[in-house]
């Protein structure tokens, strides 16, 4: 069987090439058409964890309370602030940014009411809301209210009032809101009880039709964000003006995908024919190898827009790393084919290229399914982007495996085989020679030099973090980065974090008991909201503001809201004295509702017996650790505050974020062992050798210990993109040591274990040398990225590669003389005479 389909496959691609090449034009035309659905991902529901209980109380909270997508304008002008020039510019540019369609109000400095510029009473405010542009406002007293007050201060001005925040609300988009509310109740119908074929049905079709809203959506917002960015341009001569929001972070990290994958693919492209001119000096060894990359690049492409399978940040760097792998199993044929030529100087191309792949098919299959199972591994890791990169790569090894033998054979099938190749001594040559004279004769000393190397690698991953600030993934010439300072620094903070505080339960167990009191209905409409409310009363209001004080006084918050800073903001129009019972009912019935829905609705539940606490955290600070914060608010309010464990919730996008960090500490040990564990097993298979599985990964393992302890030492934590280092450098580092050691076996077993090593270093030991040199540079493209993480795992990704090689040339060989796992005369199950 097996000779069969060897003997149908060398027919087609030897003797019917012009098949294959029909094959291509089909593939390239398929992959060019199914490339109209490729699309790009930056929400931040593409970066959450697979299954968070965390992820499922937020959403609840946001309906609660609302969650309306928003862009923030900072403005400072060079004038004063509130001089006559800034606020009319001001003025201007609200109307401006009014006017645009997608714009559904703006909030700015000109739009809040003032109750203390000078003071007004409860009557006056339901009578007139007094705004900054108003006649009567006294514009010194409005900057120190703007200053002081306990809702505007850090809100809207920055406390020295030369910064002010404008806040956009975009229109909602109802479809998509409802289509993802009810993804979500499908969601979580299926987790807790399962779902039937009609609901299964449902789900698939709501997610598929959510995916097209949200991909809509995102079009429109970089619509919406550009037309924004043409108002602020046209005032920036008097004004620093600063743009943020997610929408807008949202935009430009696709623009920041978009951009890595052409200059990836271009800068990859770019280098790959350079280095096949320089290292090969022929048209073919350039045009053939470079076409095929190209080729699978465009399948693989053409693959994801078939599938609907959108690209995040984590996975734009996908075209680089297809073009690595594809010419590095390209570079292992070629170098085969010169060898093969250089011994039989006579053969027919046909009997080179039948050689070449006999003795390279086996090898290049295990190899790529090693690479496959490294990111077929990442499925462990729970985050949805991580996941879908290791699936998209795991599909696209096969696609590279498939392609490369069927379109280079073919390609070369009707050339002749030309000038027999040099041998050389070019620098691959000199480099491996001295790796084999090292093992032969310090043999020991490479031992002893990885044992320490191992040591060391031990320190570094001792001092491993994932505690990144979310500012430090973009360059400081970004405007999210700006953006981010600025609001950091100047306007209270970015990254929110909610802190839900219910009543007790015994509250609630008594409200149930008196659910059929014939006097409950009297008694609410006497008392109001305080009479019911276990939280808006006299009696519980200095609770509120022991706890929002304290959720302000820790370091790392900026802008604390909530019921106790629009309560001390009304307390105003009560002259400064604290409610009554009494009073604060009238006051939350006769107050405009404008302003109940701006002071109250945000941060008390309609009941009352549930408060938020709308908390900005400033990323930007050097000693921010996520994980320990949310561990000492929740501990803190407990024994401090005196409420139940049970009574504090924390949510937002800082407990969201914490999670995916936190859980990729846990991923990581977990896919290290299963990707060891399949690849040892994977490597008993090819080799028939219990000794190559157990010292066969070891090496490459070694090698991304290295790369794990370099990232420790040097103090940067890890994130979802550097997490992956270590599985990709097993997966692809493994596959130089598949090739070696399948040459050494057969060196062995035709001539035996003396110099077994010097003729493997100098004929697989060169392609090697060149698949890492293609490897390492290849990743050193993503240096151009604007996206922190992407250049930190360009780079290290690159170094892993060369400590891989550099284990693989020197403590491989060691290992396999010392363990000596193949036997010694006979032929190869691989066949000898072909000299693989």
């Amino acid at each position: 069987m097996r000779e069969r389909i060897a003997a149908f496959y060398f027919q087609l691609v030897l003797r019917r090439a012009w098949l294959v090449g029909l094959l291509m034009v089909a593939v390239i035309a398929t992959a060019a058409y199914a490339l109209r659905d490729f699309r790009l991902d930056a929400s931040a529901d593409s970066l959450m964890l697979e299954g968070d209980q965390d992820l499922r109380y937020y959403r609840g909270v946001a309906d609660r309370y609302g969650a309306a997508e928003f862009l923030v304008v900072a403005y400072t002008p060079q004038a004063d602030l509130f001089s006559d020039t800034a606020l009319n510019d001001l003025k201007v540019l609200r109307g401006q940014l009014e006017a645009l369609p997608a714009i559904s109000s703006v909030m700015s400095i000109l739009d809040v009411p003032l109750i203390d510029s000078p003071r007004v009473t409860l009557t006056e405010i339901q009578q007139h809301q007094r705004l900054l542009l108003d006649a009567d406002v006294d514009r010194a007293l409005a900057r120190r209210e703007f200053q002081t007050s306990p809702v505007y201060r850090d809100l809207v001005m920055s406390p020295d009032g030369r910064t002010t925040a404008m806040l956009l609300n975009l229109q909602p988009n109802p479809r998509a809101e409802a289509l993802f509310a009810r993804r979500n109740e499908l969601r979580i119908l299926r987790d807790e009880a399962g779902l039937n074929g009609e609901q299964a049905a449902e789900l698939s079709r709501v997610t598929s039709e959510y995916a097209a809203a949200s991909a809509a959506r995102q079009a429109q917002l970089r619509t919406i964000v550009a037309d924004v960015r043409a108002v602020l341009d046209q005032h920036r001569d008097g004004a620093r003006i600063i743009l943020g929001g997610v929408p807008m972070i949202a935009v430009d990290m696709l623009d920041f995908v978009r951009g890595d994958i052409r200059s990836f693919g271009i800068g990859v492209g770019l280098f790959i024919i350079v280095l096949l001119a320089i290292s090969f000096r022929r048209l073919r060894w350039v045009i053939v190898p470079a076409a095929t990359c190209a080729l699978i690049a465009l399948s693989m492409s053409g693959f994801l827009g078939l599938m609907q399978w959108p690209i995040t940040v984590v996975s734009s760097n996908y075209i680089s790393l297809i073009l690595i792998i594809s010419l590095s199993l390209g570079i292992h044929l070629i170098e085969r084919h010169r060898e093969l030529h250089r011994q039989h100087p006579g053969m027919a191309q046909a009997q080179l290229l039948e050689q070449t792949v006999r003795s390279k098919i086996m090898p290049s299959l295990y190899a790529v399914l090693t690479t496959m199972v490294s990111f077929a591994s990442m499925a462990v890791s729970d985050i949805r982007p991580v996941i879908d990169f290791g699936l998209m790569m795991t599909c696209g090894m096969a696609i590279a495996l498939v392609m490369t033998f069927l379109a280079v054979p073919a390609a070369l099938a009707p050339l002749s085989p030309g000038p027999t190749p040099d041998q050389g001594r070019d620098l691959s040559a000199r480099v491996n020679g001295l790796f084999a004279r090292l093992v032969e004769s310090r043999a020991a000393l490479v031992g002893i030099g990885f044992a320490v190397l191992v040591l060391v690698s031990a320190l570094g991953i001792s001092r491993l973090t994932v505690e990144n600030r979310f500012i430090d993934y973009f360059k400081p010439t970004t405007e999210i980065y700006r953006g981010m300072v600025v609001i950091d620094k100047e306007l209270g903070g970015t990254t929110p974090l909610d802190v839900i505080v219910d009543a007790p339960q015994w509250f609630f167990d008594e409200q149930a008991e008196e659910e059929d009191d014939e006097f409950a209905d009297l008694l609410e409409g006497d008392g109001g909201l305080s009479a019911t409310s276990y939280w808006f009363n006299e009696y519980q209001l200095e609770e509120v503001h022991k706890i929002h004080d304290y959720l302000e006084s820790l370091p790392e918050t900026g802008k604390v809201l909530s019921l106790s800073s629009s309560m001390r903001m009304v307390q105003m129009l009560n002259d400064d004295e604290p409610m009554s019972n009494f009073v604060l009912a009238v006051m939350h019935k006769l107050l405009p509702p404008s302003i109940k829905e701006s002071l109250f609705d945000p941060y008390m539940s309609e009941d009352g017996n549930q408060l938020r606490f709308a908390v900005r955290i400033i990323d930007s600070d050097p000693n921010l650790s996520r994980d320990a914060l949310i561990k000492k608010i929740r501990s803190e309010l407990v024994s401090e505050a005196g409420l139940e464990p049970e009574q504090v919730k924390l949510a937002g996008a800082l407990v969201l974020y914490n999670n995916v960090l936190q859980s990729l500490f846990a991923s990581q040990a977990q896919t290290l062992g299963v990707v060891f564990i399949v690849i040892s097993f994977m490597i008993l298979l090819l080799f028939r050798n219990i000794k190559m599985a157990l010292i066969g990964a070891f090496p490459t393992l070694i090698a991304a210990g290295m790369v794990l302890g370099l990232i420790g030492i040097a103090g940067i934590p890890l994130d979802i993109m550097t997490i992956t280092i270590a599985s990709i450098t097993i997966g692809i580092g493994v596959d130089n040591t598949i090739h070696y050691s399948y040459r050494f076996r057969d060196e062995v077993a035709e001539r035996g274990y003396a110099g077994a090593v010097q003729r493997s270093h100098a004929s697989v030991g060169r392609a090697m040398f060149y698949t890492t040199v293609v490897v390492t540079l290849g990743f050193s493209i993503m240096a151009l990225s604007n996206f922190m993480p992407t250049i930190y795992f360009g780079l290290f990704t690159g170094v892993a590669m060369l400590f891989a090689l550099l284990a693989n040339l020197s403590l491989l060989p060691a290992l396999l003389m010392w363990a000596r796992p193949f036997a010694e005369g006979g032929a190869s199950s691989s066949a000898a005479s072909a000299g693989a």
